[in-house]
């Protein structure tokens, strides 16, 4: 099932970024595209990066406005840094769970602005909510390519969380009175064998040894192997040992 994400690109001007854009979102499982007055002519630079993908690049409809492309939108998300108030300010990977959520109820929509200046006040007011990458001050934009893969990649990340079976139940933990059985045991099998002896300041003893168990919440069948190991042990020790 193909979830209704749409993908908006305002005033696309590279054709490299169409093709890489095109691939990215097949790769993450998605077509549904509109470009809003792309300032693209030639498309031959797009198809050479848009490998496995020149449906979907043939794909992308054309708008004249950005309320076109989203006219049958339920939500719908801009890529702005900039704070409006009123306008929830998400990061990518929150954007990805609500559009795989919200898609339930209609059709969905990320918009990305041109690669000069983004989105313009007006398109960022038409936005219900907000998103940006958290980038490095260093080098705060994106290449519009990368950013709809970025995108794209948590949509898919989020489908696959939400198809995913539930896990199994979990094993039966040990009890308290189990793990001090095995605690038990462990150092009586130590103890007769020479390595622990009344416990000295400085010297390594039977709390330090089991501690690693402890911290692991051994499950009941893990404890229950613990003990029959040790209790061979003590059982096949040679005669006059310890």
């Amino acid at each position: 099932m193909v979830l209704p994400v749409r993908f908006v690109l305002m005033r696309p001007r590279n054709a490299e970024n169409l093709g890489a854009a095109a691939r990215a979102l097949k790769n993450c499982g998605l077509s549904d595209w509109v470009w809003v007055t792309p300032e693209v002519e030639d498309l031959t630079p797009a198809r050479r990066l848009a490998v496995h993908a020149e449906d979907v690049l043939d794909g992308a409809r054309r708008a004249a406005t950005l309320d076109e492309a989203i006219a049958d939108c339920v939500w719908v998300v801009g890529t702005s840094s900039r704070k409006v108030e009123g306008k929830r300010r998400l990061p990518p990977r929150a954007v990805g769970e609500e559009l795989v959520s919200r898609a339930a109820q209609g059709t969905v929509a990320v918009v990305f602005g041109d690669e000069r200046s983004g989105l313009t006040n007006a398109e960022v007011e038409r936005c219900h909510d907000l998103s940006a990458v958290p980038t490095a001050p260093e080098q705060p934009s994106i290449n519009l390519a990368q950013a709809v893969l970025l995108y794209a990649y948590e949509v898919r990340v989020a489908t696959l969380e939400q198809q995913a079976p539930p896990p199994g139940p979990l094993p039966v933990a040990a009890t308290d009175t189990e793990l001090a059985q095995v605690e038990s045991t462990l150092g009586e099998v130590l103890t007769s064998g020479g390595f622990l002896i009344d416990e000295q300041p400085g010297r390594t003893g039977l709390r330090d040894l089991f501690a690693p168990l402890r911290r692991s919440r051994l499950t009941r069948k893990e404890a229950r192997l613990w003990l029959a190991a040790m209790h061979t042990l003590r059982k096949n020790r040679p005669s006059g040992e310890g």
